[in-house]
């Protein structure tokens, strides 16, 4: 999911041959009762299934590609990036590209930069270009802050408050609105992750899509291999 958002075109390529062999790649799969991004939902509030791939260098450099169901489309999402760690504080620096299967005008690119330390994560994540996306013109904006906390029994809990600002120059009539979403996880080892989510949106009535913007609670199963 656009998770534990985001979730770069930068090719594999630009990684060099010679750190393959002391690469790590990974595998995810996964499905969600609703796919929700940024608060607004991507499938239609219908179950959507996912998989994808990721490749680590000992540099920090990584890459890696997702596929999820969206609407009657299928979203691909390829990105790469830098991540590393500094006195405590994560940093993770990268290029997304989202790229819609039947719609290429609906495709767009965003610059991302996100930080983490102890519990507590915040990221920024800025439209560099957008033909025609329902959700993205040129200019947008969005940050978030986020907070999570280990519970007994391999249990989780997070929170994330998201501030999206559709500040592009075609852009006049969309509405500014922040998204709040609670998360409660269950690590279940071999059997992967189920999260119980919360989510909702100050919007009113529908949402960019024309969707209902009310609260939505979805669950959700993922694991890595």
């Amino acid at each position: 999911m656009k998770m534990n958002p985001i979730a770069l075109a930068c090719g594999v390529a630009m990684l060099g041959l010679s750190s393959v062999a002391a690469a790590e790649v990974s595998t995810n799969i996964g499905v969600t009762s609703n796919y929700i991004w940024r608060g607004l939902s991507q499938s239609g509030n219908s179950t959507s299934f996912s998989g994808g791939f990721d490749w680590s260098g000992e540099s920090g450099l990584y890459a890696g590609t997702w596929l999820a169901e969206a609407w009657d489309d299928f979203e691909l999402d390829l990105y790469g990036g830098y991540a590393g760690e500094v006195g405590g504080f994560g940093y993770d620096a990268g290029l997304i590209y989202y790229v819609y299967s039947s719609d290429a005008d609906s495709n767009f690119a965003e610059l991302y930069v996100n930080g983490s330390w102890q519990f507590l994560t915040a990221g920024l994540a800025y439209t560099l270009s957008a033909e025609d996306a329902v959700e993205a013109v040129e200019e947008d904006l969005y940050y978030y802050l986020g907070a999570s906390f280990d519970l007994p029994q391999d249990f989780s809990i997070g929170l994330t408050v998201g501030f999206a600002e559709p500040d592009g120059d075609d852009d006049d009539d969309a509405e500014d609105y922040t998204h709040y979403q609670l998360d409660l996880t269950k690590a279940t080892g071999d059997f992967g992750d189920v999260t119980l989510s919360l989510s909702d949106t100050d919007l009113d009535g529908t949402d960019a899509a024309g969707e209902d913007a009310d609260m939505r609670f979805f669950i959700s199963w993922n694991k890595s291999f």
